[in-house]
């Protein structure tokens, strides 16, 4: 495993559960879009000569163009590689950009859990952890520093219940549990009991999303059952 479990986990919240981009779409550009507008999921690869340009997202909302990327660690080149990505997109499309390049960035450990949910920024809650990557050896040797993290992580799980379940949206609510999940059991791979514990606490570990894994059993039965009355 290695860092593009980040951009996974990403790039399946944006292509799967597209209305999780809004909100910070809206954090990031400073817009007012309602969490159902429709949004339009653009390919993530465009063709040069010299290779090949990967993005995480690029979505159109109305007649705007978003490009989203999800950074793990200080790469000063991906303003760079965005701007490469965008200017493919401009000379495809015929749209002629300003001189000057404007990429906002959000930094997650600056959102509080609360800020979170505040702002509907649920995208966000699968890398949460990752404000305690360095310290948590730390944390996995002091079982006061792990209870106070697992206590954390029980209000997100609850709050996340709670908004969510009760607004009728509990399969996003599974959804997004799973992600959370995926994420820590990464970062804690090597901390036992941090990996166990918060695996608990959040409801155990499923990679595969819940509503996809409902559906192929869905359509597994349906195709049975089709096969079974077209032999009778």
């Amino acid at each position: 495993m290695n860092n593009t479990i980040f951009d996974d986990v990403f790039r399946t919240m944006v292509e799967k559960i597209p209305q999780l981009a809004v909100p910070l779409i809206n954090e990031v550009f400073q817009t007012s879009y309602p969490e159902d507008v429709e949004i339009i999921q653009l390919r993530n690869e465009h063709h040069q000569e010299n290779g090949e340009i990967i993005t995480d997202s690029c979505l159109r909302i109305g007649r705007k163009l978003y490009h989203i990327e999800c950074q793990s660690v200080d790469d000063t080149t991906m303003a760079i590689r965005m701007i490469e990505y965008d200017f493919a997109i401009a000379l495809d499309s015929a749209r002629k950009y300003g001189r000057r390049y404007r990429i906002p960035t959000v930094k997650l450990d600056e959102y509080t859990k609360d800020k979170i949910f505040e702002k509907n920024l649920l995208m966000f809650l699968p890398f949460y952890i990752m404000r305690y990557e360095k310290e948590i050896h730390k944390i996995n040797q002091d079982p006061e520093r792990l209870q106070s993290l697992l206590d954390e992580y029980e209000d997100i799980r609850a709050t996340l219940e709670k908004e969510l379940t009760e607004t009728g949206r509990a399969e996003l609510y599974t959804n997004l549990n799973k992600l959370i999940t995926k994420i820590s059991d990464y970062i804690c791979r090597d901390e036992d009991m941090v990996r166990e514990r918060l695996g608990e606490t959040m409801g155990g570990k499923v990679l595969e999303l819940e509503s996809e894994r409902l559906k192929a059993i869905g359509e597994s039965i349906g195709e049975a059952r089709g096969k079974a009355i077209g032999e009778s």
